[in-house]
């Protein structure tokens, strides 16, 4: 069984024991997380669409770590014109394993 649930912005298509990397949430390591948010539900049995989201059907998930990803330098320039700008940014995120998935 698989579902597409949307959270950060995005939208994802997981399983049962799948890892990924969303947005930053606001939660802990080893604290469970629920995403109301299920777009699609499909299997065996076929496929069902919400609209906008399935109703009764939940995802849980378990926080496995809270970090940052890797360093990205965004440099600018005007040509001919002596101006420049420098940046670097790293973007928060947060590690998930999806524990069930409940319709």
């Amino acid at each position: 069984m698989y579902a597409i649930i949307e959270t950060g912005g995005k939208q994802y298509r997981v399983q049962e024991g799948d890892i990924l990397f969303v947005e930053k949430l606001d939660a802990k390591e080893d604290e469970n997380i629920t995403f109301d948010k299920v777009l699609a539900l499909g299997g065996d049995k076929g496929a069902q669409v919400g609209s906008p989201t399935v109703s009764g059907a939940k995802v849980t998930a378990k926080v496995l770590k809270n970090g940052k990803a890797k360093k990205i330098t965004v440099f600018t320039y005007r040509p001919k014109k002596g101006s420049k700008r420098k940046l670097g940014h790293r973007q928060p995120y947060t590690k998930v394993q999806i524990a069930a998935i409940t319709a």
